[in-house]
C-alpha cells in the first residue's frame, strides 16, 4: 500500500535539471505582507495619529543599492487610515530600528535623538584619539579633573547633611519600640475600661429588674373595674319609684295625713303629783273624757310612717278588748 504523503519523488534516468526553464522576475518586485506599525507616527496630509502596533496590509520591496554588512534593506508602503495617503518607511539594521522616509512624521523620538547625539560625540572623540596621542592625554586629564570635582561635591553634600541632621538609628529603633509598647498598653487599658463599663451596666440593669419585680409582688392587684351606671338610668328609675308609692297608698292609705288617723290614737293626760290607785283600771286609748274624744298623741318629728301604722294597730286591739 502506497503512502498518502510522498516524501521522495521519482526522477527518471534521463532527467536534466539544466533544461528546467528559470522564472525571470524583476528584482524590485513587491509583495503584500501583513505587519504592524513599528512606531508612533502622524500623517502629514490629514494629521491623523497612527499608533504603534496598528495592523496594515503593506507592500514590501527590496531597496536597490543599499546593503548593510551584506544585509538587504526593505521598504514598506502603507496607507493612512483616514485619508489613504501613502506612507513609506524602511528597515535600519545598523540601529536595529526603522527609519521614516515620507508621508508622516515620527513621534516621541527625543530620547532617540539624544542617544544618537551621544553616540556621535563619542565616535568623534574616538577618531581624534586614534590619530592624535596628545589628545588622548588631554582627555584623560579632563576626565580625572571632572571625577575629582564630582567626588569633592559629593563629600561636601555629605558633610552638610551630617551637620544639619544627626540621625541615630539605634535611638530611632528604641523610640519606635517604646511607642509600640505604649500603644499596646494603652489599647489594653481601653479594652479593660470598656469591659468594666459593660459589666457595671449589666449589674445595674439586673438590679433594676430585681427591684421592679419586688415592687410588682408587693403592690396588691387593683380592684376590678366596676361598670358605672349610665347617667340616664335615674330617669328610668324615677317613674318606677313613683308607681310603687302610688300602689302603696291605694292599698294602705296615706300614713302621714292627720284627719284619717287623728281619731285612732288617744293619749291620756296623767297627773304627776297624784298616784293612780291600784283598783282603778288603767285608761285605754279608746276612752272618752268629758264626752269628747281625747286628742291623739302628738307626732314626734322623728316618727316614721311604719311606727304610726304599729300604733294604729295597737289602738284597734285595745278598743276591741274594752268593748
Amino acid at each position: 500500500m502506497s503512502e498518502r504523503k510522498v516524501l521522495n519523488k521519482y526522477y527518471p534516468p534521463d532527467f536534466d535539471p539544466s533544461k528546467i526553464p528559470k522564472l525571470k522576475l524583476p528584482k524590485d518586485r513587491q509583495y503584500v505582507v501583513r505587519l504592524m506599525a513599528p512606531f508612533n507616527m502622524r500623517c502629514k496630509t490629514c494629521g491623523e495619529y497612527i499608533y504603534k502596533g496598528k495592523k496594515f496590509n503593506a507592500r514590501k520591496e527590496t531597496v536597490q543599492n543599499e546593503v548593510y554588512l551584506g544585509l538587504p534593506i526593505f521598504r514598506f508602503y502603507i496607507k493612512c487610515t483616514r485619508c489613504l495617503a501613502e506612507i513609506t518607511f524602511k528597515t535600519d539594521p545598523e540601529n536595529t530600528d526603522y527609519t521614516m522616509e515620507h508621508g508622516a512624521t515620527r513621534n516621541f523620538q527625543a530620547e532617540k535623538l539624544l542617544e544618537e547625539e551621544e553616540k556621535r560625540v563619542q565616535k568623534e572623540r574616538e577618531d581624534e584619539e586614534l590619530n592624535n596621542p596628545m589628545k588622548v592625554l588631554e582627555n584623560r586629564t579632563k576626565d580625572s579633573k571632572l571625577e575629582m570635582e564630582v567626588l569633592e561635591n559629593l563629600q561636601e553634600l555629605k558633610d552638610l547633611n551630617q551637620r544639619q541632621a544627626h540621625v541615630d538609628f539605634e535611638a530611632m529603633l528604641r523610640q519606635h519600640r517604646l511607642s509600640e509598647e505604649e500603644r499596646q498598653k494603652q489599647e489594653q487599658e481601653e479594652d479593660e475600661r470598656e469591659t468594666a463599663a459593660l459589666v457595671e451596666q449589666a449589674r445595674k440593669r439586673r438590679l433594676l429588674e430585681d427591684s421592679d419585680s419586688e415592687e410588682d409582688a408587693a403592690t396588691p392587684a387593683p380592684p376590678p373595674l366596676t361598670l358605672r351606671p349610665k347617667p340616664t338610668a335615674i330617669l328610668d328609675e324615677a317613674p318606677k319609684m313613683k308607681r310603687k308609692a302610688e300602689s302603696w297608698e291605694r292599698s294602705v292609705g296615706t300614713l302621714g295625713s292627720r284627719p284619717q288617723l287623728s281619731g285612732l290614737v288617744v293619749v291620756k293626760k296623767t297627773d304627776l303629783n297624784c298616784s293612780t290607785p291600784q283598783d282603778q283600771p288603767a285608761p285605754t286609748l279608746g276612752t272618752v273624757k268629758n264626752g269628747k274624744e281625747a286628742d291623739p298623741a302628738p307626732r314626734t318629728p322623728g316618727t316614721s310612717s311604719l311606727s304610726q301604722l304599729g300604733a294604729y294597730s295597737d289602738s284597734e286591739d285595745s278598743s276591741s278588748s274594752s268593748n
